[in-house]
């Protein structure tokens, strides 16, 4: 398996409770899969994203990336690797707002310290792969919204990621822009990218071929888009 969560919790003290924002889950995902995370707010789904990103640590528990346990990797480690090995996509896009398309997509390849001329190259290829190549030189300020979320997709598979982590990737869009940004992860997945994604939106939910839900820090099912029937290798995590 690309990824996996091994009895995985996280938990959280507020005074004297603990708020048990994961509570031992189990998961797995193969290489080339699409898959959409759902639960109400509270449910987990963002502690999951951020636990299974390595922009956090479990309580206990453990994570594997390609069989290797990053949960022992220190933060300087874990941000080598969320560089190389993992794309983001953000709700908020967090784009460099006095920065052009081009520089914030070469962004992470400054930091895996790639030559000038290379950076430019891979950049310019990856706009122009989302339909922005008329667009490099704008700033967010003069990108439409559905325009800002793609150079965040572009910016995300700059370097090649095993793992694309998309959160709420079309919740600040208007319908036309969330349906461009659908059918641009629909087509990467067809590339055979790993995408996993966060939604609350039903339709944007469909377009991945599972479907994982949480509810108080627990995976409630875990089904392929198509089966009424939960799989039984990806049974829910101990109660």
């Amino acid at each position: 398996m690309l990824l996996q969560l091994e009895n995985v919790s996280k938990h959280y003290h507020l005074g004297d409770t603990v708020i048990r924002a994961l509570d031992q889950v189990n998961f797995f995902v193969a290489a080339g899969e699409f898959v959409a995370i759902m639960g109400a707010s509270g449910s987990g789904k963002s502690t999951f994203l951020q636990v299974a990103s390595m922009l956090a640590t479990p309580t206990h528990g453990k994570v594997l990336l390609n069989g290797k346990d990053v949960t022992t990797y220190n933060e300087v480690e874990r941000a080598r690797l969320r560089n190389k090995e993992i794309g983001f996509i953000f709700q908020q896009f967090n784009l460099l707002a006095r920065t052009s398309a081009l520089d914030n997509v070469s962004l992470p390849l400054i930091y895996a310290k790639v030559s000038d001329s290379e950076r430019r190259k891979r950049s310019e290829e990856m706009l122009k792969k989302v339909g922005l190549g008329d667009r490099m030189n704008n700033t967010p300020a003069q990108l439409s919204g559905g325009q800002q979320q793609r150079v965040a997709v572009a910016r995300a598979l700059i370097n090649d990621p095993l793992i694309v982590f998309a959160d709420e990737p079309t919740g600040n869009l208007d319908t036309k822009s969330g349906d461009d940004i659908k059918e641009l992860l629909t087509n990467l997945h067809k590339e055979g990218r790993t995408i996993i994604m966060v939604t609350h939106e039903e339709d944007v939910a469909k377009i991945a071929q599972r479907l994982v839900v949480f509810r108080d820090g627990k995976i409630v099912s875990d089904q392929s888009h198509g089966t009424k029937k939960q799989r039984s290798s990806r049974k829910n995590n101990k109660s």
